[in-house]
């Protein structure tokens, strides 16, 4: 009896196995897992712009102090404007890294997605113009980068091989030249762009001028791919207003405006200042864009400097500050224009309050945009190519068209226009200043440093002016240093790349130069 029971339960347990077995699959699937045929790979096009869009602390903590574009005593900034590691902020020297190759591996995995799949070409073609722009960001931040094997992680490689910058910038050339040429405004774009909201044709118009962008970078070190590029770029069409501007308008619920993330904290917003080298380059040409950008605080006292409401933007009063001085030296700061005076016995000085800042209405608005490439760049862009006699139009043309543009795009920083400047006004400074052939160079990239500062593009601006030369500046002196006597050239890997993909690492260090500020990028030369 003991025997014949265990058999049965032997006989009901191999019965209830095998009907497992034989419907394991179904059984153990989840209905609401997601595959790669329910994804709408449209998604990640716009997570990517947005991920790739959020610039903030990198920016604000290096290039844009680094360029003299912005200025500050708080030790936290210390890394940019004083050349110095500054406490919690020389933790973001990853960050540019790390948030570009997250938005970089979307578009991998993207285009992974729909491959061969005709009714997404469109979609397959911006993909790859974003995937250029994200590139350029960092091969150009630090020169050689993982590119051909970077996004494989999720097929095993996770210790991608350095390109060299060189071999980067042929390649991002050609599928540039082969994605732009397939974009086809006939078909369907994308259904999630946060660029152009599918336009296709403005896709067209941004991918050219991205390569008369990638052109331009070569003009030092190979100026004859430089000038093909260039006219290409010229022949097939280029942005032709700001409606072409690259920009992510941010979601004010979500904070996807990282730069207004930035000048809402109060200790950021208390301790930032336009520089006093373009603040004072800008008062010597009358721009009219300096009140739609600068404002200095209202009231005496710190309580009122730290208030976070709008400012006096005056044009005459504004008064940029000098780099390189901590909040006790910059009372022997040139020029120093005085503290403003305690309001209260409960109250204290404001050292900064007669500096200009930012406007918070504009920089600090939660739903204000991120500005990635703008018409007027690329017109300032053409007027150089032009001025090297190149095939790319008319250059006082593209320089007039771009004064107006750069001061035209402020008004679309926010949803309800705040940094505008008037139609009579820029109509006033265009005219009082045409492009000179014996100083063409220097005029346009000056104009490309001021553009770029007041929408906050530091990347470009950084990347710009270890191209052009443009503005000269005069490096900073501070005790303890990571540079000296130079401005930095370069950001150093993150580094954790040492400890994550070592062999890598060491044999671009070895063909690209030493791993510090100094060494220059292969197109910096």
């Amino acid at each position: 009896m003991k025997k014949r029971y265990i058999f049965s339960c032997l006989v009901a347990g191999a019965t209830f196995m095998a009907s497992c077995t034989k419907n394991f699959e179904a059984i153990n699937t989840d209905p609401n897992k997601t595959t790669g045929n329910l994804i709408n790979p449209n998604y990640f096009l716009s997570q990517s712009q947005i991920t790739f869009s959020q610039t903030g602390y990198d920016q604000l903590l290096f290039q844009s102090e680094w360029m003299q574009s912005l200025a500050s005593t708080f030790s936290y900034y210390y890394n940019g404007d004083k050349y110095v590691f500054g406490g919690a902020g020389s933790g973001y020297f990853s960050y540019p890294w790390n948030r570009t190759y997250s938005a970089l591996t979307l578009i991998v995995e993207m285009q992974a997605l729909i491959k061969d799949k005709p009714e997404y070409t469109n979609l397959n073609a911006c993909a790859t113009i974003l995937r250029v722009m994200e590139v350029q960001r960092l091969t150009d931040l630090y020169g050689d980068v993982p590119y051909s094997e970077a996004g494989l992680a999720k097929s095993g490689n996770f210790t991608p091989k350095y390109d060299a910058q060189q071999a980067i910038y042929a390649d991002m050339l050609a599928q540039l030249d082969a994605a732009t040429a397939a974009l086809d405004a006939s078909k369907v774009g994308p259904t999630a762009d946060l660029f152009y909201k599918g336009d296709v044709s403005k896709w067209k118009r941004l991918g050219y001028s991205m390569m008369l962008k990638l052109g331009m970078r070569l003009v030092k070190v190979d100026p004859a791919t430089a000038k093909t590029y260039a006219e290409k770029a010229f022949a097939g069409g280029t942005m032709s207003s700001i409606a072409d501007d690259a920009k992510v308008m941010a979601d004010p619920a979500n904070a996807t405006s990282s730069n207004s993330d930035v000048m809402r904290t109060p200790d950021d917003f208390r301790e930032v200042r336009w520089g006093k080298t373009l603040i004072d380059y800008m008062k010597s040409k009358n721009d009219p864009r300096i009140p739609a950008i600068a404002e200095i605080a209202i009231g005496n006292g710190l309580a009122a400097n730290q208030n976070q409401t709008a400012g006096d933007n005056t044009a005459s009063l504004q008064q940029g500050m000098p780099n390189g001085y901590t909040i006790s030296s910059i009372v022997n700061a040139p020029g120093y224009p005085g503290a403003t005076p305690a309001a209260s016995a409960t109250d204290a000085p404001a050292p900064l309050g007669k500096y200009s800042r930012p406007r918070f209405q504009v920089y600090a608005d939660r739903g204000s945009a991120n500005y990635i490439y703008t018409y007027g760049e690329s017109e300032l862009l053409l007027a150089e190519a032009a001025s090297r006699g190149w095939n790319t139009g008319v250059a006082a043309t593209h320089f007039a068209n771009a004064l107006t543009a750069d001061m035209k795009t402020l008004a679309g920083y926010n949803a309800t226009p705040i940094a505008t400047v008037s139609d009579a006004a820029i109509a006033t400074y265009v005219a009082a200043n045409p492009l000179n052939p014996a100083t063409a160079l220097q005029q346009i990239n000056l104009e490309y440093w001021v553009t770029t500062s007041a929408t906050f593009n530091y990347n470009e601006t950084f990347a710009n002016w270890r191209r052009s030369g443009f503005p000269v500046l005069t490096p900073v002196v501070f005790p303890g240093q990571y540079i000296t006597g130079q401005v930095p050239r370069r950001m150093p890997y993150p580094t954790s790349q040492l400890q994550q993909n070592g062999a890598n690492y060491n044999a671009a260090v070895q063909r690209q130069g030493a791993d510090n500020f100094a060494t220059r990028v292969w197109w910096d030369k």
